[in-house]
């Protein structure tokens, strides 16, 4: 592990990911590279770069990859990984993290989730704030477990899936990839069928 580390993304995500870094206590110094020049700084640190400069850095600095967007987190880090770069994991202290859990490289797990015994956590995940993780459950690479969001267990959500806020879903259920599931909603039959899911029970729009 090096003593830097720059956050790809200096927007709201970013910032989050960025006090998380802080709270670990594991990195001397954190920057952002960020495409938008208009940004210059973010959270107080400073704004070094565009995704592009990364390589630059690759013998003194771990990365991260903070973009909301699930499909433009897994271009850029693909992208940024295939020139050898060292990606870091994000796990705030208050987060509870089960015995035989497995977190992937590029994943965000945020303050008061909870990920409970034997489940399996794809790389460049977000686990947003508060959202629970119950047992055995699998989520795939680039997932986003949104804020509140409760998973029963067994639950297999497929890569780059969009869980939104305060989503409930019952046990032993999978949910296809590419998939958005809306705030606030309800899934207790599976989701084989990518498109955007709303309401309680959830149906396709």
């Amino acid at each position: 592990m090096k003593k830097k580390l720059i956050i790809i993304g200096a927007s709201g995500h970013g910032k989050v990911c960025a006090d998380i870094a802080l709270k670990m206590d594991r990195w001397n110094n954190i920057s952002f590279l960020d495409d938008d020049e208009s940004l210059k700084s973010a959270l107080g640190f400073d704004v070094i770069g565009k995704t592009k400069d990364a390589i630059k850095y690759i013998d003194e600095a771990d990365f991260f990859v903070a973009v909301g967007n699930n499909a433009t987190r897994n271009r850029i880090q693909t992208e940024v990984t295939s020139e050898g770069i060292s990606i870091a994991t994000l796990i705030h202290p208050n987060a509870v993290i089960g015995t035989d859990v497995k977190i992937g490289v590029g994943t965000a797990v945020m303050a008061g989730v909870v990920i409970n015994s034997s489940s399996t956590i794809g790389d460049g995940c977000i686990l947003n704030t508060r959202c629970s993780i119950d047992h055995d459950n699998s989520i795939s690479d680039f997932a986003h477990i949104s804020p509140g969001a409760v998973l029963a267990g067994t639950v297999n959500i497929g890569s780059e899936a969009w869980i939104g806020a305060g989503t409930t879903i019952s046990n032993n259920i999978c949910i296809s990839n590419r998939c958005t599931v809306g705030a606030g909603a309800l899934v207790v039959r599976d989701i084989n069928e990518t498109g955007t899911y709303i309401g309680i029970p959830v149906r396709k729009i």
